[in-house]
C-alpha cells in the first residue's frame, strides 16, 4: 500500500521535473536562433537532466516503488517533459515578443 509520504514525494518529483523542463525549454528557445534547435535540444538534453534529477531525488527516498523502469520513466520523465514543454510553448510568450530594456 502506498503511504501519504510516498504520494507527496512523487508529487514533489513531478513538480520539480516539470519546472526544470519548462525552464530548460525556455533557455533553449531564448539562446538558440534556429527554428529546430530549441525543439531538438529540448527533446534530447532535457530528458537526461530529468533522469539525473529522478535518480537523485529517488535516492533521497522520495516517491513510491513504481514497479518497473518503464513506469518510472514514463511517469517521472516523459510526463513532466511534455507538461513543461507545452507550458513554455503554449502559455508563455515567444522570446521575440518580449521586450528587453537596453540597459539594466
Amino acid at each position: 500500500m502506498v503511504s501519504v509520504a510516498d504520494v507527496v514525494g512523487l508529487l514533489i518529483i513531478l513538480g520539480v521535473n516539470s519546472v526544470v523542463a519548462a525552464l530548460l525549454t525556455r533557455l533553449f528557445r531564448v539562446q538558440l536562433d534556429t527554428q529546430w534547435g530549441p525543439i531538438v535540444y529540448s527533446t534530447l538534453l532535457t530528458p537526461l537532466v530529468l533522469v539525473v534529477l529522478v535518480l537523485v531525488m529517488g535516492g533521497a527516498g522520495l516517491g513510491p516503488n513504481l514497479g518497473s523502469a518503464s513506469t518510472v520513466l514514463g511517469l517521472t520523465v516523459l510526463m513532466p517533459l511534455a507538461l513543461g514543454m507545452s507550458f513554455d510553448y503554449f502559455w508563455q510568450p515567444a522570446p521575440e515578443e518580449v521586450e528587453i530594456p537596453d540597459t539594466l
